[in-house]
Order: C-alpha cells, then sequence, then structure tokens
C-alpha cells in the first residue's frame, strides 16, 4: 500500500485478506489497485472494494495488463454486467497498462515492469524515481533489471530456502539484492518457512524481512 503526501492510497493486488487488512490497519480508502497478475492469492479480495465505493461515493480505478483485466472480468462476472444496483457489487474502472510505459497516478509515477513468474509475464511496479515492488517472480529480464538498479527501497519476493519454479528462494533473492544494490531492500511474500528474528538476524545489513503493519517513508520523486 502506497499512501501519497495527499493522502490518496494505492493498493497493489487486493488479495483474499484485504477486508482483515483494513480492518486491523485502519485503512479507510483505496483510490486505485495495481495488479500485478491475477492468481488468486492476488486478486480475490476484488470484491471487498465495494466497502470503499460506500465510504468515498466514487468508483475505484483497477490497472493491469490486458490479460489480467480479462481474468478479473471473468472471476468477477456480476462486477461488469448488468445487475443489481444498490451497492450491491464493486463500482470499478479497468485501465489495461503495458509493461515499459509509465503512467502517473495522484502524482506518483508509475513504471510497470515486466518479470517473469515461472513461465508467466506478471508486472512488477517503480513507484517514482526510489522505490519498486516486485513479488512473484522467478527472473528479471536484462532490461527490466536498469529500472530497478541503485533504488532507496526494494521489496523483493523470497518465498523459501529452497529453490522454486516460479519464486525467488532466499539465496536467489539476496544475489539480486547483491546485483542491484538498493539502500534497503525488503523480501516479501514470505512463507511459514521462516522465524521472522532468526532470519533477520542472519540477513546482510540494509536487508529484512517484511511483516505486517510495516511502514517505510520514501520520497516521491
Amino acid at each position: 500500500m502506497v499512501t501519497t503526501d495527499e493522502g490518496r492510497v494505492i493498493v497493489i493486488d487486493t488479495p483474499p485478506e484485504l477486508r482483515i487488512i483494513a480492518l486491523a490497519h485502519h485503512l479507510r480508502r483505496i483510490d486505485a489497485v495495481l495488479y500485478t497478475h491475477s492468481h488468486a492469492d492476488h486478486i480475490f479480495g476484488m470484491d471487498d472494494l465495494r466497502a470503499f465505493n460506500y465510504l468515498q461515493k466514487s468508483a475505484i480505478p483497477l490497472f493491469g495488463q490486458a490479460d489480467v483485466l480479462d481474468d478479473l472480468r471473468r472471476s468477477f462476472l456480476y462486477c461488469f454486467v448488468p445487475t443489481q444496483a444498490g451497492g450491491g457489487k464493486p463500482q470499478l474502472v479497468l485501465s489495461d497498462i503495458t509493461a515499459g510505459v509509465p503512467f502517473d497516478l495522484f502524482g506518483v509515477h508509475v513504471r510497470p515492469i515486466a518479470v517473469m513468474h515461472g513461465t508467466l509475464p506478471i508486472l512488477s511496479f517503480k513507484l517514482g524515481e526510489h522505490c519498486a515492488y516486485v513479488t512473484d517472480v522467478s527472473r528479471i529480464p536484462d532490461e527490466s533489471l536498469t529500472h530497478l538498479a541503485n533504488l532507496d527501497l526494494l521489496f523483493l519476493d523470497a518465498v523459501r530456502y529452497e529453490p522454486h519454479s516460479t519464486h525467488f528462494h532466499l539465496e536467489r533473492a539476496l544475489q539480486v539484492i547483491d546485483e542491484l544494490k538498493p539502500r534497503r531492500a525488503v523480501l516479501v511474500h514470505l512463507s511459514h518457512d521462516y522465524d521472522h528474528e532468526t532470519v533477520n538476524r542472519s540477513l546482510p545489513d540494509g536487508v529484512e524481512l517484511a511483516y505486517d503493519g510495516l511502514e517505510i517513508e520514501v520520497p516521491n520523486a
């Protein structure tokens, strides 16, 4: 979740736990959603956006690649065909985005960056010039690496200790961090294989495991 200086909230993906997350962290608005891909653990909380439609009295724009938007229309058909009115379904506006084609969102420069999730091409996101979020990745193409180097903050997938066919494991994530050289790296999409405190003590300086409720301030430029 990204909160701008003006209080706009941009969410990356809508996991099944979105309602629980919103209640636990007192989330009062969502102004837009960026989708990395359409696997269940990244989209199945989409219906929970209807509560934010009610609070904000407005539709919410969703940004994703064309195949992801098609999957959303298919998985949540009732949201996109004429059915009941009166708050019974989320009010959403779908916007097609493409890897390598940046756009501005509430004053944030957003660059969709292509990465591979096994054999599936998905998106990561560079937000401004200082921060990027890269989840569910098993390979970063060379042309994408150039946009992820020397950041202030990099969020990077590291699902478990052992190698995985569709995700970075811990050793591979640390190799990529060493190559990209962010000032700070936060490992995400973590399994229960990790004991948080034990693993954190073993990580290189500037690298840490994420946790629920983590907040980090970065420049927006």
